[in-house]
């Protein structure tokens, strides 16, 4: 989500930024409007779209997407020990989620109240098919 929204993160710039011995014609224009001069930098539409397509495309969870910690591995279900050590890492990442979840509603923390507000959702463990910005996958997902 960050990074699909152009402005936070260019791919690429048509022009160069001002620098410090800026031409007098391009420093007056800055001086009247000095968004102009950024704008100008920004990618086309056409090439923000593209860049915008790829990031879907590979942010995007498949409906089979294993998660860190979700199933424990067949093999390893008949060991005890192990599937103990499953367990419990199992529950603090459930944990971890609902721990995530009551900060994103909690008003008394910074940037949880406003227009805009976002809620954390990074590091949530688990996560449902589709971009959601949130899911650890067990393997990269490209």
């Amino acid at each position: 989500m960050y990074a699909g929204y152009f402005p936070n993160k260019p791919t690429i710039a048509r022009t160069n930024m001002p620098t410090e011995d800026p031409s007098e014609e391009f420093f007056k224009n800055f001086l009247k409007k000095p968004e102009m001069a950024l704008l100008m930098c920004f990618p086309s539409q056409i090439q923000a779209t593209k860049v915008m397509a790829v990031l879907d495309v590979l942010s995007n969870h498949s409906p089979d997407e294993e998660y860190l910690g979700e199933n424990l591995e067949s093999s390893w279900a008949e060991n005890p020990v192990i599937n103990a050590a499953f367990e419990r890492f199992n529950g603090n990442l459930k944990r971890l989620e609902g721990i995530i979840d009551e900060r994103n509603t909690n008003l008394k923390l910074k940037n949880r109240v406003g227009a805009g507000v976002v809620p954390y959702e990074l590091l949530k463990p688990f996560s449902t098919p589709g971009v959601t910005g949130m899911g650890v996958p067990n393997s990269i997902s490209i």
